[in-house]
């Protein structure tokens, strides 16, 4: 083989090994590799229709009673009338709105108070000390729990409900962050040091950068178990809402109700969970890539 054959294969193999694009266009391997399983909506939209379609087939054949289990015409018709008329006093945008307050209330204070903590617990052993058994002593209580002693405290208005919620979202915050500071490689740190970087600076350009990955994971864990307290917290003596909305309807076997609203909660808290995803993508686009 002449020279000029073996420089232009070692040419090529230089061009293949830093043309990345293109090697994961040739990959082999998919399983175990994360980015194999990337994207997938067309299988998220066939699961919807799926089960949209089982729905309206148990409710044409009637193998369940109308009263257990209403049609999707049925619950489509609810909806119409309560956005439009109103549920006990209150619009359905209204009650959203309500449940949306109280939600985003009880989780921004989760996180204002939350990631210092956890910052802090992962950075000096004192407040580790101090608070590693308060915040596991609290964690595993349902949110239910606190229901009585929120209405001791804190009354039937909105401050029980948002209390309620940052209960619900406070410790899940604190382990996220404390979890980022641990992730930290000893060796950015060491390398900051050396650099002549103050403690602050270290705090900011390194540890909290680098943690904010493990931090954005469990404020959407968070957003994700503060909605599903929802219905929790407005059991607190509230009169609106749409967690309140459903107990209320379920008092009255107004299963189109319960249902339409279990449909809405769900939506809305993927919309939510779906903007979270949209908002770290371009708050950290380093995240799964690693960072010098």
């Amino acid at each position: 083989m002449s020279e000029a054959n073996v420089s232009k294969k070692r040419m090529f193999f230089l061009y293949r090994l830093w043309n990345t694009d293109g090697l994961a266009q040739r990959k082999t391997v998919t399983f175990g590799d994360p980015a194999a399983v990337q994207g997938g909506a067309i299988w998220g939209v066939v699961s919807v229709l799926v089960t949209a379609l089982i729905w309206q087939f148990v409710s044409m054949a009637e193998i369940v009673s109308p009263l257990f289990w209403p049609s999707p015409e049925a619950v489509w018709t609810k909806f119409v009338v309560i956005a439009t008329e109103g549920y006990k006093g209150f619009t359905l945008a209204e009650h959203l709105g309500i449940s949306l307050y109280r939600v985003l209330a009880g989780f921004g204070l989760g996180c204002l108070f939350g990631i210092p903590v956890g910052l802090g617990m992962g950075l000096n052993k004192v407040i580790k000390g101090w608070m590693d058994p308060l915040i596991e002593f609290y964690r595993p209580v349902p949110p239910l729990a606190y229901v009585p002693l929120v209405i001791i405290w804190m009354g039937i208005g909105d401050s029980g409900k948002v209390l309620l919620l940052f209960l619900a979202t406070f410790s899940i915050i604190v382990i996220s962050a404390r979890a980022g500071v641990a992730s930290v490689a000893i060796e950015k740190i060491h390398a900051a040091y050396s650099l002549g970087a103050s403690r602050w600076q270290i705090l900011r350009h390194v540890i909290l950068i680098n943690a904010l990955p493990e931090i954005f994971t469990g404020m959407r864990v968070a957003m994700g178990v503060c909605w599903g307290t929802l219905v929790a917290a407005e059991m607190v003596a509230a009169t609106s809402g749409v967690g309140w909305m459903v107990l209320n309807a379920s008092r009255y076997l107004n299963t189109d109700i319960v249902l339409m609203g279990v449909i809405l909660m769900g939506v809305v808290g993927f919309t939510i969970d779906m903007c979270m995803r949209s908002l770290e993508k371009k708050l950290i686009p380093w995240k799964s890539k690693g960072r010098s």
